[in-house]
């Protein structure tokens, strides 16, 4: 087989791809769901860690995003999934003074703070589920709508704060990508789910000022972290998970696929784009891949060494995603050789053939490893990297979907 057939014109391989987004969903369908509200938290071998009461707003969001995905590929008991995770996000994460608690329990909030990577997930869920048809998903969006136009959004810059506390009050000096990069997937649903410009137009200019000017400007080197006025920040050190030091090269393959999603949904005026995401994409393969072991740093420096050289599953996640977006805009098969290599290091690594779902991590040896990520962190991102190469990257994965 040359490497000008792509895989995902076989029908084996999109068997095996849809095999793998059941095995996936059918291994979170099973315990994941808190009947007092909400989710648990898989273990390793993916039983619910029932003692474990905090629900973390992005988990919420992310299990009705994918089970409205489901939904909308026609999978019996999904839309009740949708529902109860709607409800929780409603009900318990929603606050009185307005805005979505960061992590909450059934009786408790005790995490209330207020982040744009939360409310940029909720508008995910949100956007899902309306295109799956839950009656209450509108209502969501235009809650969570007026709170990251009234609260969050900067518009003398054109991205997001970061955060706030339960009273309001801005928590530091501090702008993150992060936020903004998952505020711009959001976006790009919210505009095909309710056909609101504002929404695009918004994702639009998160992308110019992230990608298209300051990793332009950074040789293509993706910033995380920047001051209050959006200039860039290399000395930051900040939490392994959700912040870490230095350059993220799976955040430039995951901006790479956004990039040409977002040239597809917006009529393809972004002419930048498509340069952008290849120079993205190069610069994190080139840089980022382990060429011994195989798979994707979690960090670099800015001198482009590994700093955290353990192996994530989301990054490869990201780059099968980016390889197939790439191979839909150009044609050009290193993207198809590259997404090859992406799916094989999973298949060898990363799919967990003994309790099903993937490895979050691995060990210098290859070995599956914890901290920061334990047990079967959430489903978002194994599943979208089998289910997106399934379609045309022409607008979001529910759009695609429906």
């Amino acid at each position: 087989m040359t490497m000008t057939t792509r895989w995902t014109t076989l029908p084996d391989h999109r068997r095996w791809l849809a095999r793998k987004a059941d095995d996936l969903l059918r291994l979170f369908e099973a315990e994941s769901v808190d009947p007092a509200g909400g989710f648990f938290t898989l273990d390793s071998e993916g039983h619910a860690l029932r003692d474990e009461a905090l629900r973390e707003i992005h988990a919420t969001a992310r299990m009705v995003h994918c089970f409205a995905i489901a939904a909308l590929r026609g999978r019996p008991g999904a839309m009740a999934i949708v529902d109860h995770g709607i409800r929780f996000l409603r009900e318990r994460h929603r606050q009185p003074s307005g805005g979505f608690a960061w992590g909450v329990t059934a009786t408790d909030v005790p995490d209330p703070r207020l982040t744009g990577y939360g409310h940029a997930f909720v508008l995910l869920a949100a956007a899902s589920a309306e295109m799956a048809g839950h009656a209450q998903a509108r209502h969501l969006i235009d809650d969570v709508t007026a709170v990251i136009r009234e609260r969050f959004w900067e518009e003398e810059h054109g991205a997001i704060r970061e955060g706030f506390d339960a009273d309001w009050h801005e928590t530091e000096p501090y702008r993150g990508q992060n936020c903004n990069m998952h505020l711009t997937e959001a976006l790009m649903a919210a505009f095909e789910a309710t056909g609101d410009e504002v929404h695009l137009r918004m994702a639009e200019r998160i992308a110019d000022l992230i990608v298209n000017r300051r990793a332009r400007e950074n040789g293509w080197r993706l910033a995380e972290h920047f001051h209050a006025d959006w200039r860039v920040n290399r000395e930051y050190d900040g939490d392994p998970m959700f912040r870490p030091s230095g350059l993220t090269p799976g955040h430039s393959l995951e901006w790479a696929r956004l990039l040409v999603q977002l040239y597809e949904t917006g009529g393809r005026r972004l002419g930048w784009a498509p340069e952008a995401a290849r120079a993205l994409f190069d610069r994190a393969v080139t840089d980022g891949w382990d060429a011994r072991k195989g798979g994707l740093y979690y960090t670099l420096d800015w001198d482009d060494r590994p700093a955290i050289a353990e192996r994530y599953w989301w990054p490869v996640c990201e780059g099968i995603g980016a390889a197939h977006a790439l191979s839909e805009l150009d044609g050009d098969p290193r993207y198809e050789g590259w997404y090859r290599r992406f799916w094989d290091f999973a298949a060898r690594h990363l799919i967990d053939r003994e309790f099903g779902g993937w490895h979050p991590q691995i060990d210098a040896e290859g070995r599956p490893s914890s901290d920061p990520f334990f047990g079967k962190p959430d489903i978002y991102h194994a599943l979208q990297a089998c289910l997106i190469p399934l379609g045309p990257l022409t607008g979001s994965l529910a759009a695609l979907a429906d």
